[in-house]
């Protein structure tokens, strides 16, 4: 079982200083050179974003689709990367970026998958079919649920931010009853620090998981200023603009440069706010 409580977890963040989430997502046609474009060449790529990030980074979110796509070497890959994680990094909570959710025992067999079969500290889930598609999840004990509340992509405007109440307050204030602080986060979007604010209004205390910084532009200083809550409870991801830092074969050294860039900008914008 995970080992992450939220404040094993606040410690991890207070102690490295940082709230950096690197994103593993990689793409075959994207990997640079030196590595070849299968699913050991996948593995190698990560595990060497991986060795070169952690120093600068609390987290890893693995992107599964990457894997999946590539059929059943890639989940095997994935699994692999997963166990590395576990073996070399332990203090760095890792995500499975699935956005998985069904009916209940869909959901149920989708928590075993990633929280048994493999041992992901938390998934992503997709809130849409209500709370019989989450709380199978929640049943996993130590281990997390990170709920989709705000995306960062262009086409959360056509759901999540229509009415005058709109969708994604409805459903962190519902969702937020279902677990609690040590087993539920929420996903809120980089790119709307503005309505960062709002959420914190709804959950003043749970964990953020905040995708959208680096490549989507995403303003760091707005997202500390509007999303530390009472706790500083956030993970910042940066995918992208990390582990493309390079398409070269010193890609690891260009990725910890990036990683260590960030995560000296978090620590400078928490010393002006």
């Amino acid at each position: 079982m995970s080992d992450f409580t939220f404040n094993t977890l606040k410690k991890s963040i207070k102690d490295k200083q940082s709230w950096l989430c690197v994103g593993l997502d990689p793409d075959p046609e994207k990997l640079p050179a030196g590595i070849s474009r299968d699913p050991e060449g996948v593995f190698q790529f990560c595990t060497r974003i991986m060795e070169a990030t952690a120093p600068h980074s609390v987290s890893f979110k693995v992107n599964t689709a990457f894997f999946e796509a590539l059929g059943p070497d890639g989940w095997e890959c994935l699994n692999r990367v997963c166990e590395f994680s576990k073996k070399n990094f332990p203090g760095h909570f890792l995500i499975a970026d699935a956005k998985r959710g069904d009916i209940g025992n869909t959901s149920a067999m989708y928590a075993r998958a990633f929280f048994t079969a493999m041992n992901f500290d938390a998934i992503t889930v997709a809130p849409y079919m209500g709370s019989d598609s989450i709380l199978p999840f929640l049943k996993f004990n130590g281990k997390w649920v990170i709920v989709l509340g705000l995306t960062s992509n262009e086409g959360a405007n056509d759901f999540q931010l229509n009415g005058k109440e709109p969708l994604y307050e409805k459903v962190i204030q519902r969702v937020s009853d279902w677990g609690t602080k040590n087993n539920l986060m929420f996903v809120a979007g980089a790119p709307r620090p503005e309505y960062l604010k709002r959420i914190r209004e709804i959950v003043p205390n749970h964990f953020l998981l905040i995708p959208g910084v680096g490549t989507q532009g995403g303003d760091l200083k707005q997202v500390l200023k509007n999303g530390m809550g009472r706790e500083g409870a956030l993970l910042i991801n940066a995918s992208r603009s990390i582990i493309y830092a390079s398409a070269e074969k010193d890609f690891s050294a260009h990725a910890a440069a990036e990683a260590h860039r960030l995560s000296a900008e978090m620590k400078a914008v928490l010393t002006e706010l």
